[in-house]
């Protein structure tokens, strides 16, 4: 999967997202000439952000499928260890972690070696029922329950969530000429932060009405309508050139990003709410923490990923 091997329509995108890039920078610049007296620090170190981000991304896929592959699994560790920086645990269960950690290239050896039949339950069947058995041979019953389930739903959001992502990149090439494995991805990361921005901009424009306030209160219905509306239009317009699916489909496909995109944020919202923390992290500025940049991702990568490989796989 080198650079001469993606397909046209892929380079185009991936040039696109650069002069996307490269317009947000350039109005970042204007707005502070024009308007010295407003702190636009964290605009800019959101969008000097969003380049780094995208140039490992890119460099990753255009590199081949191993490192793609690889790169993921590091950005499951990175989520995963995020994840447990924020939430309490017991100390007798350091081991019990271990083992999540362990299990992190193991269930990526699984997606390089495209074995999808043991990749599907490694982590929800396996893994699910190993987490218990470790933790009863520590014989610490209290906090028990609470603990399993921290666990799991760790290993489901941070590794098993996010490995659809990389999983995408092993599919046949032949079924999607369009766009190839790379589209797929592209596709999928696309929408899931273009939906993110085109909520964020419609709530701020026509927002009114609160869906959550208690979780999160600037999302609003207006922004999420109208988020979702502009996602599926994006969706059906860049499906035909980026994936199998035809217009049609990309209507469904972006409809789903659309909603389930919403749903992951307002999770990670709900979770930071509850353990009374603005950010997950500081490791990326202007963001915050590696799990505010994939919350949408671990929704919407799974359904996307079953979607598309029940209708063209």
């Amino acid at each position: 999967m080198l650079l001469d091997q993606i397909p046209s329509n892929t380079e185009i995108a991936m040039l696109c997202v650069g002069v996307l890039l490269a317009i947000a920078s350039t109005v970042c610049f204007l707005l502070e000439r024009m308007q010295p007296e407003k702190d636009r620090t964290e605009l800019r170190q959101r969008i000097n952000s969003w380049w780094l981000m995208v140039a490992i991304v890119f460099t990753a896929l255009l590199i081949g499928k191993t490192a793609a592959v690889a790169f993921f699994a590091f950005l499951s560790f990175l989520a995963l260890k995020e994840f447990f920086s924020i939430v309490p645990i017991r100390q007798t269960d350091r081991r019990v972690i271990l083992w999540l950690y362990l299990a992190i290239p193991l269930h990526y050896w699984l997606v390089h070696i495209e074995w999808y039949g043991t990749f599907i339950i490694f982590i929800p069947v396996y893994l699910f029922l190993f987490i218990p058995f470790r933790m009863l041979l520590l014989g610490e019953t209290k906090g028990f329950i609470r603990s399993a389930a921290t666990y799991h739903w760790a290993a489901m959001t941070t590794i098993f969530s996010m490995s659809h992502i990389a999983y995408l990149l092993v599919l046949p090439a032949w079924v999607n000429p369009a766009g190839g494995p790379v589209g797929l991805v592209l596709y999928l990361v696309f929408l899931t932060q273009f939906n993110d921005v085109a909520q964020y901009i419609w709530g701020k424009t026509l927002g009114r009405h609160k869906i959550v306030p208690k979780i999160s209160p600037n999302k609003t219905w207006q922004g999420f309508v109208g988020g979702v509306a502009t996602t599926v239009a994006a969706g059906a317009l860049l499906a035909p050139h980026l994936t199998p699916l035809s217009t049609q489909e990309g209507l469904l496909a972006g409809l789903l990003i659309g909603f389930a995109g919403f749903i992951g944020d307002l999770t990670i919202s709900a979770v930071k709410r509850d353990l009374n923390i603005k950010d997950t992290g500081a490791l990326i500025p202007g963001h915050g923490g590696i799990l505010d940049r994939i919350d949408s991702l671990t929704y919407t990568a799974p359904l996307f990923f079953h979607f598309i490989y029940y209708l063209k796989y």
